[in-house]
């Protein structure tokens, strides 16, 4: 045994650690006793010690002794040594080169492990603020790069240029490519070229979000010191664009309000994810969400952008690595929209997978569920839960920002069979929504067998039919499809006829062309094919396709034309490529489109393919005046751009827009989270089992569906009645638009609404909004009301209990009404009901309207409708009227639902006038109610002169739109109920009946031609906003005045029932005011037309009797 062994034997004998490793004097080489000390091989063999099949490679920075800013690299594996191939770039990364490298073999029983021993060039540039850490840091770094937890790129030299350690550099990696999803100017080898020039700003910018995200220092604002620190050493950098970066970055910093990078998480996916206050976030695209989450690690990236606290939305995989945040953007815009229907806002989530390009195809599945389950789980990291009622925050995550336990998803693109992965993830969490976490799970609502999307979409489908006096239940129509019926969308939604003709359909792989369909058997076969576990248009009968039609391959080069063909598509050619053929599908003069696809075929003609952000589909893409169907519904998402609906729409299709059509699907899945949330408590309570409760979701799916269509149904019926009228109410419209913008609410621009110019353009063309815009603004009215009800405090009272438990099905409203009255979303279910009710049964801008005309909140105005519509009892008038569907022209029903909605706008207003801001739902419904079923009976009897002749014309009118008679007397009675309010104001204050002040009220308004001023006033001419209030405070007045003549006059006598007598007294003591009156109303009635300041001097005489009379009535007392 030589000297060198005797000496290492010694030293090992004195370190335990060490006596287990089996060393023999075959364990070091002669080269390497030759190169390296004893005192070199101990910490050799400790680090050997740690070396096994699950840790096969690490790696020591080693100070050369003789030269202090020296270092080498020894680099540690078992059985094989490291290609220089492997390791060499790995050192690169950190910006170290390496001038000589030897191997040396280390034998330790019958195991043999390598150590290459790699001299570097000079330290000199190697950073000296802690130059202790640099050898620990250096070995965390290779680890990590080596087990892919980081990636191997240029900021690992921040390691030696600014002593950063390798997960404090993944943080500046993780902003960074944050930075280039939100479009910086600047590229990311710039952004690492800078954060290495200037060290010490890179060290504050690190040492500022660990400051600020410090679990252990809670309370300490440390942080805006190192803030303060960093910007006054900006001002030494002289190029404006290092400037930028360092800015930005710490812009980031700040807008950053929780972060998991405290977190003890276990596995090995070397994750970071970052909680945004979006909108402290600089120079972000628009919209900008009110949060969102992203998520960092070197085998996936993700996003999840909110609208709002509570959100929801599904998660997709992309495959746009560059811009995957625009394109979720873009899907949140749309979700925000689509969600004004539902409890929470839009949300979308959507990730990349960053290592499968080299993975064979059958992993590929595989790889993508990890990634799904890795960004699942770091969204809830950053999630607070619910326990016992309390809010849990995340474990060792410093809070900037206020509680936030509401967080679903849902199935999207590339994601569909995860919802219970996603669910299992809430459980191991013990998340508070459980299986409500994502929706459509085993345990859920399964939307291809309910089919809820595409009969959500087919509501829209038939009523631009019924528009058109067609019944497509009943009739052929012919149709293009766009999908196969494998597909949930596609597949329902042409089977929710029997009378369709299906003429042509198109996928990724094929084109079905059948000429002249046979219209039961084809519905028969693609009933089949839907039934079939996978099928594509090649599994179609081709026996059962007309003569000339076929099925044909798009990879195809060319496809000949039969006649049949030829005739069906318009074409003179003999063959066509299969993209142009399919160009000719989309132009074929058709009844509807029915897009169950994906991607986006149809754009307007000012739009460029770039524009639409969708490659695959360029070749075959139309524009919107181009198509000649004459309906298109939207199953899909995105099949049409904005513009490109709007397009279509001015050149005379019917058209919505995807968020209207297909928002049924959305519905069902926010129904199905809150019916979980509901009983998950009464599970967790012992009340229910959960074998019970998954019985009870089975035994509901029917009426959830009912409730889904319903209000598809009501969203559709809305949009047609205001697009009668668009053209007359544009400046109504063009203010509300105003109005979103001024408030930040709404960007004309990105929504794609006229501006200006364009609106006066529209306006002296006689063009009102189209349907795809007054869908848009539809949403908009929704969401507006939503945002301000859930500020309401008024929401928690018992009056809403009704509305609350209505939202639910019957099952488990008799079963649980007191659990569903304690409901922990009971504000935003109630809030959401609302603002949909409001905007689906009167309209656009509804609410803007009434505030500016009376000053009141929202959520005074939302009190009013719900009064309104119990004294009312509107509902029972509305399902009525809907019964008639195919009955009643849809024209004539909504002349007839407008006129509702007239009653209903008029009665809010005046609540609104002449109740107390703070007046109480239950005490008004209770004060009018009873009063006004009265008057309805009497209505007919009471009424004299012209408001009787008005009365029964409205009567045949409503007859002669086919309405069955009891539901046309009951409308008429109920739309001459505009002065109920006024007449049993009276009658409570005089202590008479109402049948004797509503028979003197109509009775003035005989003698005073006041029918001939109302007519007056409706049939000025609004040519702006002022115009507007000024003949709604003309018209109020009016009111007020009728209300304090006819009080007046019955006050004359005792017998308030003698009301001839009451009034013929005044009459005789109002002579002369009177014939002065008299003589004037004559003159004006004689004009052909009246303007403004001719209404105004009738309105003032109708004052100034009024007047006269308290004038009368103030001497009599005095008397």
């Amino acid at each position: 045994m030589n000297n060198w062994y005797k000496q290492l034997f010694k030293r090992v004998d004195d370190n335990p650690e060490l006596t287990r490793l089996k060393i023999s004097e075959e364990t070091f080489s002669e080269n390497y006793q030759g190169d390296f000390s004893v005192d070199d091989a101990i910490p050799d063999l400790e680090v050997l010690a740690t070396i096994n099949t699950r840790n096969r490679a690490q790696a020591r920075l080693v100070k050369i002794t003789r030269d202090p800013k020296n270092y080498s690299i020894k680099l540690f594996t078992l059985k094989d040594t490291i290609p220089l191939s492997q390791s060499m770039p790995v050192f690169e990364s950190m910006g170290l080169q390496v001038l000589i490298g030897r191997p040396y073999r280390i034998r330790l029983g019958n195991r043999n492990y390598w150590i290459n021993h790699f001299t570097l060039e000079r330290g000199d540039n190697i950073c000296d603020v802690d130059p202790d850490k640099i050898p620990r840091y250096f070995s965390e770094l290779f680890e990590s790069i080596w087990k892919k937890r980081s990636e191997n790129d240029d900021f690992n030299h921040l390691l030696f240029s600014a002593c950063i350690k390798a997960r404090n550099i993944q943080i500046l990696r993780a902003y960074t490519a944050y930075l280039q999803q939100i479009r910086f100017p600047h590229s990311r080898e710039y952004v690492i070229e800078t954060l290495n020039s200037y060290p010490e700003i890179t060290l504050l910018l690190v040492r500022s979000f660990i400051r600020k995200f410090d679990p252990d220092k809670v309370g300490s604002e440390s942080h805006l010191q190192l803030f303060g620190e960093i910007e006054e050493k900006l001002h030494s950098i002289e190029s404006l664009d290092h400037d930028l970066i360092y800015k930005r970055m710490l812009n980031l910093v700040d807008a950053t309000v929780r972060t998991n990078y405290f977190q003890d998480i276990p596995g090995d996916s070397g994750h970071l994810s970052f909680k945004l206050d979006s909108t402290r976030i600089q120079q972000l695209p628009k919209p900008s969400p009110v949060f969102e989450i992203y998520v960092y690690a070197p085998r996936f990236e993700g996003i999840h952008l909110r609208g709002g606290r509570v959100a929801r939305g599904g998660i997709r995989w992309s495959d746009r690595r560059e811009d995957y945040r625009t394109e979720v953007l873009g899907l949140m815009k749309a979700q925000i929209v689509k969600n004004a229907v539902i409890v929470p806002a839009g949300s979308k989530g959507g990730f990349i997978t960053k290592q499968i390009a080299h993975l064979p195809a059958s992993e590929v599945y595989g790889e993508v569920q990890t990634c799904y389950a890795l960004y699942i789980n770091a969204l809830l990291e950053l999630t607070d839960n619910r326990v016992d009622g309390e809010i849990k925050t995340p474990p060792r995550t410093r809070i900037h920002d206020s509680a936030d336990p509401y967080l679903v998803v849902a199935a999207d693109k590339g994601t569909a069979a995860f919802s219970d992965v996603a669910n299992g993830i809430s459980e191991q969490h013990g998340f508070w929504l459980d299986d409500a976490f994502a929706s459509g799970g085993s345990q859920g609502y399964d939307h291809k067998k309910m089919g809820i999307t595409a009969r959500g979409a087919w509501e829209s489908v038939k009523r631009h039919f019924r528009g058109l006096g067609r019944n497509i239940q009943r009739e052929p129509f012919s149709v293009v499809g766009i999908g196969d019926m494998s597909g949930d969308v596609f597949g329902n939604g042409m089977l929710l006829s029997p009378c369709i003709q299906l003429v042509a359909a198109f996928n990724h792989m094929h084109i079905f062309i059948d000429p002249k369909p046979d219209i039961k058997k084809s519905f028969k076969e693609r009933e089949r094919m839907f039934g079939l576990t996978r099928s594509t248009w090649n599994d179609y009968n081709r026996k059962l396709i007309s003569k000339g039609g076929g099925i044909f391959l798009r990879s195809a080069k060319q496809i000949n034309l039969t006649p049949e063909i030829k005739q069906l598509i318009e074409c003179k050619e003999d063959h066509l490529t299969p993209n142009q053929l399919i160009v000719y599908i989309l132009k074929a003069q058709v009844d509807l489109i029915w897009n169950g696809g994906i991607g986006t075929y149809i754009k307007a003609t000012a739009e460029s393919d770039s524009d639409v952000s969708d490659k695959s589909n360029d070749a075959i893409r139309i524009n919107g005046r181009q198509v000649r169907a004459k309906a298109i519904g939207e199953g899909g998402n995105l099949g049409v751009t904005q513009r490109g609906r709007i397009e279509y729409a001015q050149a005379g299709g019917l058209i919505y827009t995807d968020s209207i059509d297909n928002s049924a699907g959305v519905n069902c899945s926010d129904k199905e989270v809150n019916i979980k949330i509901l009983l998950s408590q009464l599970v967790k309570s012992g009340q229910l089992s959960s074998k019970e409760r998954n019985q009870l979701l089975v035994e509901m799916t029917d009426e959830i569906a009912q409730k889904c269509l319903f209000n598809n149904y009501r969203q559709t019926q809305i949009i047609d009645s205001i697009e009668q009228h668009a053209a007359l109410n544009m400046y109504q419209h063009a203010r509300f638009m105003r109005h979103l913008e001024t408030e930040k609410i709404l960007n004309r621009r990105l929504e794609h609404l006229p501006s200006d110019k364009q609106i006066t353009d529209r306006i002296a063309k006689n063009q009102g909004l189209t349907h795809p815009e007054l869908s848009i603004l539809l949403s908009y009215s929704k969401l507006t009301y939503k945002n301000a009800l859930l500020e309401a405090s008024s929401l928690t009272e018992d009056c809403y209990d009704a509305l609350l438990l209505g939202y639910f099905p019957r099952l488990i409203r008799k079963r649980y009404a007191d659990e569903i009255r304690k409901h922990p979303l009971r504000k935003e279910i109630i809030a959401t009901i609302l603002s949909n009710q409001i905007a689906n049964n009167i309209g656009i801008g509804f609410g803007s309207r009434i505030r500016e005309e009376t000053g009141a909140t929202i959520e005074d105005i939302a009190k009013a409708y719900v009064v309104c519509v119990e004294v009312f009892d509107l509902y029972d008038t509305w399902r009525k009227l809907e019964k008639l569907d195919n009955v009643v022209h849809e024209n004539d029903r909504y002349d007839c639902f407008q006129a509702v909605s007239g009653l209903l706008e008029r009665s809010i207003s005046w609540l609104l006038r002449n109740q107390p801001a703070d007046f109480s739902v239950s005490e008004v419904i209770a004060r009018y109610k009873s009063d006004t079923k009265i008057l309805r009976k009497v209505i007919s009897s009471v009424m004299v002169g012209q408001s009787r002749k008005n009365y029964l014309a409205n009567k045949r009118r409503f007859v002669k739109y086919r309405l069955p008679k009891a539901l046309a007397h009951e409308l008429v009675d109920k739309t001459t109920l505009a002065s109920t309010f006024d007449i049993i104001e009276i009658k409570s204050k005089l202590h008479t009946d109402t049948e004797y002040v509503a028979r003197l009220f109509f009775v003035l308004s005989e003698r005073l031609q006041l029918h001939w001023i109302r007519d007056a006033i409706s049939q000025t001419i609004v040519r702006t906003h002022w115009n507007h209030l000024a003949i709604l405070n003309l018209r109020n007045d009016l009111h007020a005045n009728q209300h304090n003549l006819t009080e007046l006059v019955l006050q004359i006598v005792e017998n308030k029932r003698h009301t001839n007598k009451a009034m013929s007294i005044w009459e005789e003591h109002n002579d002369i005011a009177l014939q002065r009156y008299d003589s004037i109303l004559n003159e004006f009635s004689a004009m052909r037309s009246c303007d403004f300041p001719t209404i105004s001097v009738a309105v003032s005489e109708v004052r100034r009797l009024v007047q006269l009379g308290k004038r009368i009535d103030a001497r009599a007392e005095a008397i």
